[in-house]
């Protein structure tokens, strides 16, 4: 008789997920391959949106052009041969039955439902999503910075612009087009702002009718400064250099509307514009409403140091979905200097790549442990420092206590990412895109087609519903 194999579902296919099953694999081989002979073991199964992990941290350069979009991706399915990798999106969570629900791309095909899938171990690591707040005209006209597919369809939209404004005598239109609203002063927006402002400066010289100062860069953020990650004097520092490339940093200040196109600010003043960018925050993923499963007043599963969720068993979960205790803070409280430098230090482990990459392997070999009957570790991670980059050669750094400021920063900023960016073939093509750019001018070409590919047959077909003005 054969032996019915432990089923662990992942459900995300994010940083966390990926690295969780990554390290399952490597740490249950013997187990897996009993699954495959028909004598127990285990089976993995990934359930991801998407068939690749994308790495966040440089969205902001390949919505440049530095880095080729194919390049931020990972491929689950390469990195995880011993995985059963599933396209889905999970909507509900039954852990009374043991069971996901979940839409995968069959289940839009005509007479198809949801799709259940059983399992004996659960790891949730479905990530965030962009938290949008009800400002009018925000959902009609705002663009996310969290997919590869927003960001390339930022940089189309940039340039998009600049040939609007190249090609219309109407000041009002042109003024419009050229003016770049982004909300939120954290990594996600200053690291967008100021990456898209380098490529559209340098667009400039190719356009005979626009110069950089006629482009009008805006960016708004509720709080007193921007970056807290890397300190007060970094975020002032990171400030200065935004306002001497003219971009208008706005401090203390909110989006109050963007209907029609025109952003309205709560300092009273108003700006049309064709492109307003929401990196306000982020939220955790809606999937962890719909479980049987505790969650913190900001709706993250509340886990323990040991990175299961709080009161129930065989489920597991990390990264921006969890709440996870941060013991270190706890034994060591900051002083000042990395993270906000003020304060009391926080309870819960800060949604980062830094804590999510670590609380992969901990989980991981807690699974591991947990299977096998052996004692399971707590997670516990002093945060080293945090990078950020302010366009091509600038940025901002605060590592190990130091403070690093410019071209330094910037370099340490490639060199940290690089590092943490998964499998040596994406590292390999990465820093080759790097060394080229060095050698021959930058790319400022816009495939905005590649968002409508029909669109060239149905105006041919005379079915034209391409998007005007878009």
């Amino acid at each position: 008789m054969t032996k019915e194999p432990a089923r662990i579902l992942v459900v995300g296919g994010g940083y966390v997920g990926m690295y969780t099953a990554l390290r399952l694999q490597r740490r249950l081989k013997k187990e897996l391959r009993r699954a495959r002979d028909g004598n127990g073991g285990v089976e993995i199964t990934v359930l991801g949106p998407e068939p690749y992990m994308t790495y966040q941290p440089f969205l902001p350069e390949a919505a440049a052009g530095s880095i080729s979009p194919r390049h931020v991706v990972v491929p689950l399915r390469r990195v995880l041969p011993h995985c059963r990798v599933l396209v889905g999106e999970a909507k509900a969570v039954d852990h009374a039955r043991r069971v996901v629900t979940a839409e995968t791309p069959a289940t839009g095909e005509a007479g198809a439902g949801p799709v259940e899938l059983p399992y004996d171990e659960l790891v949730l690591a479905p990530g965030s999503v962009s938290r949008a707040l009800p400002v009018p005209g925000l959902a009609d006209h705002g663009i996310g910075f969290k997919t590869i597919e927003e960001a390339i369809g930022l940089r189309n939209h940039v340039l998009e612009q600049l040939d609007i404004a190249s090609s219309t005598r109407d000041p009002g239109i042109r003024a419009a087009a050229l003016t770049f609203v982004f909300v939120g002063g954290g990594y996600a927006g200053v690291e967008a702002l100021a990456e898209l402002e380098d490529m559209a400066r340098y667009a400039c010289r190719y356009y005979h009718n626009i110069r950089p100062r006629d482009q009008k860069w805006i960016l708004v953020e509720a709080a007193d400064r921007i970056l807290p990650e890397v300190g007060g004097a970094l975020g002032r520092y990171a400030v200065r250099e935004l306002r001497g490339r003219n971009i208008d940093v706005r401090l203390r200040t909110r989006l109050e509307s963007c209907a029609n196109r025109v952003a309205v600010l709560s300092d009273g003043s108003r700006h049309p514009c064709r492109t307003l960018v929401w990196t306000a925050g982020v939220k955790p993923h809606p999937v962890l409403a719909a479980t049987d499963l505790p969650r913190d007043d900001r709706g993250r599963l509340r886990c323990t140091a040991r990175l299961r969720v709080e009161g129930t068993e065989h489920v597991w979960a990390a990264g921006d979905a969890a709440a996870v205790p941060d013991l270190a803070a706890e034994d060591a409280p900051r002083t000042g200097g990395v993270g906000d430098g003020e304060g009391e230090p926080a309870r819960m482990c800060a949604p980062n790549a830094q804590h999510a990459l670590r609380q992969a392997r901990v989980l991981a070999d807690n699974l591991v442990a947990s299977l096998r009957g052996e004692e399971l570790g707590e997670y516990r991670h002093a945060l080293a420092g945090s990078v950020a980059s302010l366009g091509l050669h600038k940025g901002v750094a605060h590592v190990y206590g130091r403070k690093l400021k410019g071209y330094p920063a910037w370099w340490l900023h490639r060199m940290y990412h690089l590092n943490r960016m998964p499998t040596a073939n994406r590292k390999t093509r990465i820093l080759a895109e790097w060394t080229l750019a060095g050698l021959f001018k930058r790319e400022i070409v816009s495939l905005g087609s590649l968002e409508h590919p029909r669109a060239e047959f149905e105006l041919a077909a005379g079915t034209d519903r391409r998007p005007r003005g878009s």
